[in-house]
């Protein structure tokens, strides 16, 4: 079983966001740090979610078990269902993706046993900062 680690994390609410995603799968580890813009935290969660289960689906994983420390995402994927409709199109791209998977899990996690995510989730968001100076020269 592949285990998937993910988060999502703003500078700012909305501010600068990035996806941290933290995969240990047949003996390896990947590493992702994807940046995403300007967005709120929430939504941030949402995108790390969706671009982890992106490179599941794109590395062949068939039994996937995904970590997350959002209780909102969490609880929204246990529920398939979201009180904000802001975040309804997040959840239906999401629940579409990990229904091609073989067997699919979702775990709440304290963000003390996802620190690796979180890491890599701050990371993304100083490389928003590395590509507006770049557009900037």
């Amino acid at each position: 079983m592949i285990e998937v680690y993910i988060d999502g994390a703003s500078a700012g609410n909305p501010g600068p966001s990035g996806a941290g995603i933290f995969i240990k799968a047949n003996g390896k580890v990947e590493r992702y740090s994807i940046p995403l813009g300007v967005m709120s935290n929430h939504e941030a969660e949402y995108y790390a979610f969706i671009e982890a289960l992106k490179i599941c689906r794109k590395n062949g994983y068939q039994v996937v078990s995904f970590r997350t420390d959002s209780a909102l995402v969490n609880r929204a994927v246990e529920k398939e269902f979201v009180k904000n409709k802001q975040f309804a199109p997040l959840l239906e791209e999401a629940l579409t993706l990990s229904k091609e998977f073989d067997l699919f899990f979702m775990k709440w996690i304290p963000g003390s046993e996802n620190k690796s995510a979180d890491e890599l989730a701050r990371a993304a968001i100083r490389k928003n900062e590395e590509i507006k100076e770049n557009e900037d020269k």
